[in-house]
């Protein structure tokens, strides 16, 4: 079994469940409903990565991607653009209370108050009256035909929404992007059309901390210029391209002051966790979904439980900054 995956599913779970059951300060621990889960897909076809480790593995088959959308609307969560979840969840979270534990319970459909058999552990609530609807923001990089063809009839079939990120040099191209096939702008267009978000992933998806700041001012103004201009509509949200370099505060302080500059309003980046109250709108956290995230692993990741893995991921970058230093 993949490390994350054990430590997730046998420990971290299993520890957060122990803690649901202990109040503290007359609450539940459990913070689902005061986080904002974003989903941060890839490519939703069959290719299974062959060689690719199974964290770094960016394709969802079709079939997976249909399960996590119904486990979605099992559980009462509405799949929303990144732009919707931000602003609902900022808007109602300082005077919404979190949903208490009990309430958190894995259940089968017709089977009320029943446990599924061996998987004791939490489950993101079923809609109340005296509580709002969970949401959870549904988030795609690099603008793949797989999104057009796979992932948005899926989505309407839910009556879900996402937010597709765009490096809009490679849109409409022939060469395509990693060996995929990316959308034409005309298919662009009909899912803006149907309630599509679209934000800006640079022109040429390059890393931009190899890049000059005027390379850098280039990548974010040409393609959020492209995509207004072509859509008629303002693009606030942007995704930064590959591994968000939190190590180097002093590039991350920079970049930040041009996004503002450009008028971008909120940035999403490859950093794992969930988005909280009062946290940083030009660095937000996502978590990353594959096809191996079944619905053990898709909801343990919705709740917190692999949120563990960002203080590592964090630590992992700064060591290697520190090597690259002496």
């Amino acid at each position: 079994m993949r490390l994350d995956r054990f430590i997730t599913l046998n420990l971290v779970r299993p520890f957060r469940h122990a803690l649901s059951r202990v109040r503290i300060f007359g609450s539940r621990t459990s913070d689902f409903g005061r986080t904002l889960p974003i989903l941060m897909y890839h490519s939703i076809s069959e290719d299974a990565e062959p060689g690719v480790r199974p964290y770094y593995r960016v394709c969802t088959s079709p079939q997976r991607f249909r399960e996590q959308m119904q486990w979605l609307k099992d559980n009462g969560c509405r799949g929303v653009t990144l732009s919707t979840g931000l602003a609902r969840f900022n808007s109602r979270h300082a005077s919404t209370p979190a949903p208490n534990a009990d309430s958190i319970s894995a259940r089968k459909p017709g089977k009320e108050g029943r446990r599924e058999a061996g998987h004791d552990h939490e489950s993101p609530i079923t809609p109340h009256a005296s509580r709002p609807t969970p949401h959870v923001a549904i988030t795609f990089d690099d603008g793949f035909l797989d999104f057009y063809t796979n992932a948005a009839p899926i989505l309407r079939e839910f009556g879900f929404q996402a937010t597709m990120f765009l490096p809009t040099g490679l849109i409409g191209g022939s060469n395509g992007f990693k060996n995929r096939d990316c959308m034409n702008w005309k298919q662009v267009g009909e899912l803006h059309g149907l309630g599509c978000e679209f934000g800006s992933h640079t022109v040429n998806h390059p890393e931009l901390v190899r890049l000059s700041w005027d390379e850098i001012a280039n990548e974010l103004g040409g393609a959020k210029s492209e995509i207004e201009n072509r859509l008629g509509a303002p693009v606030k949200a942007f995704a930064y391209p590959y591994a968000f370099p939190q190590a180097r505060r002093d590039f991350v302080d920079q970049f930040k002051e041009l996004l503002m500059a450009d008028g971008y309003e909120n940035c999403v980046t490859t950093q794992i966790g969930r988005y909280r109250p009062g946290d940083d709108l030009l660095q937000i956290k996502r978590l990353p979904v594959n096809s191996l995230d079944d619905s053990a692993l898709f909801q343990a990741k919705l709740i917190g439980a692999y949120d563990w893995l960002a203080d590592l991921q964090g630590l992992s970058k700064a060591l290697r900054r520190l090597r690259g230093a002496v």
